[in-house]
């Protein structure tokens, strides 16, 4: 048992203020209720916080066609109506509206969860956290399910110049198809995905035969499971697939992200979880001493959202937390109790013990297909993306200017360390 993890958390309050439009369920506003609630807690003062860089569009051109990052980069809600056959074949429209600084928010949920790799590889921290990532359904050339960068792909491969293999775990009520499919034809990256499946519901992929091609075959594991899954029953089979994953597949690193419309009453959602049970699925991952990078997802009832979101901060630093939740700025939402804990669900578990035992033995014969972990032939480690300073004299001064860019040209007197500890001392940005 190595000694007390550090964990890097990464934020940034321009991510919390977009909107998507007045009857579209993603609020991104539930980040900045999150990390209220993080710091209510006191949370913030056991860990480094650090706000993200903003991806440049040749990282996200790492996973994504340079053609749809470029139309994202151009794109605005004033302009969109010119481009109906782009709007089409990147499938923005309803569920992905095009939104005033839609680019921005991405760069910088995509920067959170790629700074967060990069300070891994480098040692400088055992967790990793950026709640503003795990948009899972992304893919290389369209938007989807609410996702338009998929910064899971992206800090994957980041991880992969620094470990032959990386775990993927997925615990949102989606499944996650955008991973899954960026990493289907490889034995690098494992992916494993607990989701809800069947009845139309979106994505409509993710069935348990569902197991990767060619060299990534036996590499994606999918356990698709059907309405009103509870704590017992959801973090029994967590625990012996992803025990027996880590055993069989030996990663050295793992990406966990944590969705929580799995959650009990979310607005989306078809799960009975409370947030103990979603939290546990933490406990058992942090467990096995790894690095490990932990990102949000889903999540539409967005008091529950910051609620779990902050247990399971409180989960990875070892901190329980009192149920009576402190004052702060959006205390109103979690009235009347303003408790932590969530009643629980009352949809009927259509997860019998034969479904769950049959599918858990599917996974479990899928595993024993992978003789041990496979070797990679490592090359040598490519250098971290180099990231230019832009030339002051070329802004242009009238330009909003955003909370982000202010920062960078403040003298900072609230970091936690001077000298030799300083935060920025030795980061890879």
């Amino acid at each position: 048992m190595r000694s007390k993890d550090k964990i890097s958390y990464f934020y940034d309050g321009d991510v919390g203020s977009v909107y998507f439009g007045p009857n579209h369920p993603m609020k991104p506003h539930r980040l900045c209720m999150t990390h209220h609630l993080v710091l209510a807690y006191d949370l913030h003062k056991k860990m480094e916080i650090y706000r993200p860089h903003k991806a440049y569009p040749v990282e996200l051109a790492q996973f994504h066609s340079a053609d749809y990052v470029e139309f994202l980069h151009r794109i605005t809600p004033d302009t969109q109506h010119l481009f109906a056959n782009e709007l089409a074949k990147y499938n923005l429209g309803e569920d992905c509206p095009v939104f005033e600084n839609l680019f921005e928010f991405c760069q910088i949920y995509a920067g959170g969860t790629i700074d967060a790799a990069r300070r891994l590889n480098n040692q400088l921290c055992d967790i990793a956290i950026n709640w503003a990532g795990g948009l899972h359904h992304a893919k290389k050339c369209e938007a989807s399910g609410f996702c338009y960068i998929n910064d899971l792909v992206l800090g994957i491969l980041e991880l992969l110049k620094y470990h032959a293999r990386v775990l993927y775990i997925d615990i949102d009520v989606h499944h996650g198809d955008g991973v899954e499919e960026a990493f289907y034809f490889t034995d690098r990256v494992m992916t494993v995905s607990f989701h809800k499946y069947g009845d139309m519901f979106f994505p409509g992929t993710g069935d348990v035969k569902d197991i990767g091609e060619r060299e990534g075959k036996f590499y994606a594991i999918n356990v698709p499971l059907k309405d009103g899954i509870d704590d017992t029953s959801f973090t029994r089979l967590f625990k012996t697939i992803i025990s027996k994953v880590v055993e069989m597949y030996q990663p050295g690193a793992i990406v966990l992200q944590c969705g929580a419309d799995s959650l009990a009453g979310d607005r989306l959602g078809c799960f009975n979880l409370s947030i103990d049970g979603h939290a546990e699925c933490v406990r058992i991952v942090k467990k096995f001493n790894l690095p490990l990078l932990v990102t949000g997802g889903g999540g539409y009832t967005k008091e529950n959202v910051a609620r779990c979101w902050t247990f399971e901060t409180g989960v990875l630093l070892d901190t329980e937390l009192p149920n009576e939740i402190p004052e702060n700025e959006y205390i109103k939402y979690f009235a009347p109790e303003c408790r932590l804990n969530i009643p629980n669900g009352h949809i009927e578990n259509l997860n019998s013990k034969s479904y769950l035992s049959t599918i858990k033995m599917q996974v479990l014969e899928n595993l024993r297909c992978i003789q041990h972990a496979p070797g990679v032939q490592m090359q040598e480690v490519p250098p971290d993306f180099y990231i230019p300073d832009f030339d002051e004299e070329e802004q242009n001064p009238d330009e909003r200017m955003d909370q982000h860019s202010q920062d960078k040209q403040i003298q900072r007197d609230d970091e936690y360390y001077d000298g030799d500890n300083d935060n920025d001392h030795n980061t890879d940005m």
